[in-house]
This record gives structure tokens, C-alpha cells and sequence, in this order.
């Protein structure tokens, strides 16, 4: 069984090709430029050639392409973009006119002269093409996708409170980190960003979606270092977004997520130690420019930090040499990929035909 499992952050999309017919550590795997970062590049090399530009595709992360765009219209340039890919940029079309960009439809699109510029979250003509340079087939019997959507807020909503909001009501409905692990058609309506990227999948094989912090930290358990532990702090620095959680097991007592750029090394020790004993509150998150935290089972709070500190993501170093004695997960030798081991479980948990080639690989997966 051969399941593509691709985690999009906002630096890079890392991609891991399982084979369930050999070990876990041949399957090919590659850590490349985020689709937000190619798509910032290409925005950038039509500025610096004075050219107007035109963004089309579907709704996709922001980011640095956001902030691409933005110097561009500084420059005095034109942009036009089609209404779903302009909506990567804010969910109001308004805001994005405001902005300087011209909301054109397909037929006035086709007609302009201007650098065109593709957004999508999922690229699957390049990845096949990028194996396909080594060999490897690019055929698949499944697609696990994950990023991490902020959410279609309602006008006047906090996206930072509408994104903590869908975390909340996900962790309330089931305990576990493996409710995160979503159908298709499952996906709320207002979860734009994963409806185009699990879209995209879905056209070529059975997908699955999760989001990205939750397929870290499911991913940091297959750390057998981690796995021992019975409890643990995972504690995911991804390139934007900062989320920690306290589990046993799957079992989550307790979750914050900030804003990695936001947060100094001593905050993130602070919000982590209070995590941990049950008194980090949701506004010391949001007044900081953070997301929120939640307590869901107190029945682990204790004084002290529990016996395992993981750390993971991109953005790890940041803790290095921290009181916390942060232990580097890297389930099976990776830690950048461990996002997508994340993601095989919750293609397992989507699709339970899976589940005996997944487990046979991986192994068993504490409750």
C-alpha cells in the first residue's frame, strides 16, 4: 500500500511516499519550499521585472506570499487576482480591493497581459514529478493532507478566536488526538483552506485531513523515547504557529497555541510550565497576540513539569539549552517529517482499510 502524506507549513511542505511493502525508513520521503514560499518567490520576480501581476487558483496559505503581494503594490504595480484565490489574502473581498487588487473573473483574467501566478496548497504534478526523477512511481492508493486554516470567521470575529474555537469544539466532541483526523466530506463548511487542499487530493485517491499541530504532536508519539514517557508536554515551533499540548497518550489534559515570532524563549517556558500545572489561562495567550489555551482533564495537573518535554518542528533550536530539558523527538530518525507519520495514523483512522498495512509499519499506537 502506498499512502502520500504531504504536512504544508508556511517554510516547507514535508512529504512522505509509505510503502507498506518495505521498512518505514526506505520510504522516500523530501522537505521542500512551502507552496506559500514558491508563490512568494514568483510574486517577487515579476516585481523586480516591473511586470503586472495576475493570481489565480484557489484559496491557499498566506503568509509570505501575502507579504510578497504587499510589496509589490508598494512598488506601484498592478494585481489582479480571481475572487478564490484572492481569498488566501483575507476572506473579504472588500478587504482585498482596499488592499489595491483588482477582483477579476476567469473570462477578464484570460485576456490580461501580466505574470500569472498559480496558489495552491497541493501540487501534485510536481511531487510526481520530483519522484519521478528518482524512479519512483506516482501512483498512490491514498492522500493524507495537513495544514493548519484559521477558519472563514464571521465579519467582526477574531480569526485567532474562531481558529481556537474549532480546536476546542474538536477536543470537547472526543478526547483524543486522533479526532482530528477528518473525512472529506467531514470538513466544516468554514474550513476553506482544508476544503481546497483536501479537494485537490481527493481527485486523484481517497484523502484524509489533519490539522498540522495536531499531526506534529501525534507524530512526536512515535518517538520511542516519547512513547515510554506514558505522559508528555509536545511542545510544536513551526515557522508561524507555536502549539503545545499535555498528554497521556492520545489523551489531551490540556492545549495552547500562539504565534512562534511572538513568543521569547522565557514566554514559551512561562506558558508551558502554567500548562502543564493547570493555570495558563486563555487570555494570557490572546493579550500576548497568541490563539488561546484550553483545560480539558485535570485529572494528570500536578506541581512540576511531567517526565517528557518533547520538542519538535522547525523552529526547535529556539529551546535549546531551555530549563525545560526539552527532549528533540524524531519519530523513526525524522523529526521534520514527523507531521506526516501524523498523518498516516489519521489516514488509518479515516479509512480502516489502511489501518493493518499503517500499524504493521508503524506499529501499535497508545491509547
Amino acid at each position: 500500500m502506498r499512502i502520500l502524506a504531504i504536512d504544508v507549513g508556511t517554510g516547507t511542505q514535508d512529504i512522505l511516499l509509505f510503502d507498506s511493502s518495505g521498512p518505514i525508513e526506505n520510504s522516500p520521503k523530501m522537505v521542500l519550499p512551502s507552496p506559500t514560499a514558491i508563490a512568494a518567490s514568483r510574486i517577487r520576480r515579476a516585481t523586480a521585472a516591473g511586470r503586472p501581476l495576475l493570481i489565480t487558483g484557489t484559496i491557499a496559505g498566506g503568509g509570505p506570499c501575502a507579504w510578497a503581494l504587499e510589496d509589490h503594490l508598494r512598488a506601484g504595480l498592478p494585481a489582479f487576482a480571481t475572487p478564490d484565490a484572492a481569498r488566501t489574502f483575507d476572506d473579504d473581498l472588500d478587504r482585498v480591493r482596499q488592499l489595491g487588487v483588482a477582483i477579476v473573473s476567469d473570462d477578464e483574467a484570460a485576456r490580461l497581459d501580466a505574470d500569472r501566478i498559480i496558489l495552491r496548497d497541493l501540487d501534485l504534478h510536481a511531487i510526481r514529478t520530483a519522484l519521478a526523477a528518482f524512479e519512483v512511481p506516482g501512483d498512490f492508493d491514498g492522500i493524507a493532507v495537513a495544514c493548519l486554516d484559521h477558519g472563514e470567521a464571521p465579519p467582526g470575529t477574531s480569526d485567532r478566536i474562531f481558529r481556537f474555537d474549532h480546536l476546542a469544539r474538536t477536543v470537547r466532541a472526543r478526547n483524543d488526538l486522533l479526532a482530528f483526523a477528518t473525512a472529506p466530506e467531514a470538513l466544516p463548511p468554514y474550513l476553506t483552506r482544508a476544503r481546497a487542499i483536501v479537494a485537490a487530493a481527493a481527485r486523484e485517491a481517497p484523502a484524509a485531513f489533519m490539522d498540522t499541530g495536531p499531526a506534529a504532536a501525534l507524530g512526536a508519539l512515535h518517538d520511542e523515547r516519547v512513547a515510554a514517557s506514558g505522559e508528555c508536554l509536545v511542545l510544536n515551533l513551526g515557522n508561524m504557529h507555536l502549539l503545545g499540548f499535555h498528554l497521556r497518550g492520545r489523551t489531551i489534559a490540556s492545549l495552547f497555541e500562539h504565534h512562534t515570532g511572538e513568543v521569547t524563549g522565557e514566554q514559551v517556558e512561562t506558558f508551558t510550565r502554567r500548562l502543564a500545572s493547570g493555570e495558563l489561562t486563555n487570555d494570557e495567550v490572546f493579550s500576548t497576540k497568541g490563539h488561546g489555551a484550553l483545560h480539558i482533564d485535570r485529572a494528570i495537573v500536578r506541581p512540576g513539569l511531567p517526565p517528557v518535554v518533547a520538542v519538535t518542528g522547525p523552529q526547535r533550536g529556539r529551546l535549546a539549552g531551555s530549563a525545560l530539558r526539552p527532549l528533540f523527538a524524531a519519530p523513526f530518525g525524522d523529526m521534520m517529517i514527523g507531521g506526516c507519520f501524523g498523518l498516516l495514523r489519521a489516514f488509518a483512522e479515516v479509512h480502516p482499510w489502511a489501518r493493518d498495512a499503517v500499524e504493521a509499519r508503524l506499529g501499535p499506537l497508545a491509547a
